[in-house]
């Protein structure tokens, strides 16, 4: 009997050997692991956070400063008195932040707002919704909740890479909605990062991610669930949808690749 149940268990270990070196073998192969970022994010009272990030990026702030800076930061806050002729019209042209002030920020695919009625002239009940990180103009854009971006040296059409990328979000309602996707100069996804819900009545969320190279060419920022509409209303105004729009973004040097 004993060497019956001996003989058995070799032929299961065999068969078990045999199964498991097969090339139906369905176990996936995961993929070697990409750059790291390191995160940042906050709700609520985001400005020490916010202010973390900035100093993560890098001093100075290089303002419109053209052409490549050896250090530093660039920075939008839609504030700008260049800005204002283009404010609460759904026309903001795609390359202002790299032709009238030179930042190397350059936005693609959709048209675009840059409001500082709280996009009440779209839908008066988002009045009630936003409000700013840097008062008073948000931007947004417009017929999608979706907004492409990529990066040229300062004042050029020089395709660059930036460390890393953060924004601030107004009202998020729900988790796993609003998001930064960031992408290398070839299309690979390195990663994306979520904001948190808002926490507080300001409601402002911040999300933000650097790496320890300038490899960030692209940058995929997804508002809440649906598009800003006359007949799309927010989650806490009797609607279904999580309605987000977009205050400071922050982000490295653009530097030529």
């Amino acid at each position: 009997m004993r060497r019956t149940i001996a003989v058995l268990l070799a032929a299961l270990a065999i068969t078990i050997t045999i199964i498991g070196c097969s090339k139906n073998d369905p176990s996936p192969v995961q993929p070697p692991a990409g750059p790291q970022a390191t995160v940042i994010t906050a709700t609520g009272d985001i400005a020490a956070k916010v202010a973390e990030f900035r100093t993560l990026i890098g001093d100075p702030n290089n303002g419109g400063t053209a052409g490549q800076q050896n250090s530093g930061r660039r920075e939008v806050n839609w504030d700008g008195a260049g800005a204002r002729p283009f404010n609460n019209a759904n026309n903001f042209p795609a390359d202002f932040f790299n032709n009238n002030v030179t930042v190397g920020l350059v936005y693609d695919g959709a048209s675009f707002r840059n409001d500082s009625s709280l996009f009440a002239e779209i839908n008066p009940t988002y009045a009630n919704e936003f409000k700013a990180f840097s008062p008073k103009v948000m931007f947004s854009a417009i017929g999608t909740n979706v907004i492409d971006l990529f990066f040229q040296v300062a004042g050029a059409r020089t395709p660059a890479a930036v460390t890393g990328f953060g924004a601030v979000f107004a009202d998020v309602d729900l988790s796993n909605t609003t998001s930064i996707e960031l992408f290398d100069k070839d299309g690979k996804s390195l990663g994306r990062f979520d904001a948190p819900t808002r926490s507080d009545a300001n409601g402002l969320s911040f999300v933000g991610a650097k790496f320890d190279a300038a490899i960030v060419a692209r940058v995929k920022i997804k508002c809440g669930n649906a598009a800003l509409a006359a007949d799309v209303n927010d989650l806490t105004s009797g609607g279904t949808k999580d309605v987000v729009v977009i205050d400071n973004v922050i982000y490295g040097e653009p530097t030529a690749f």
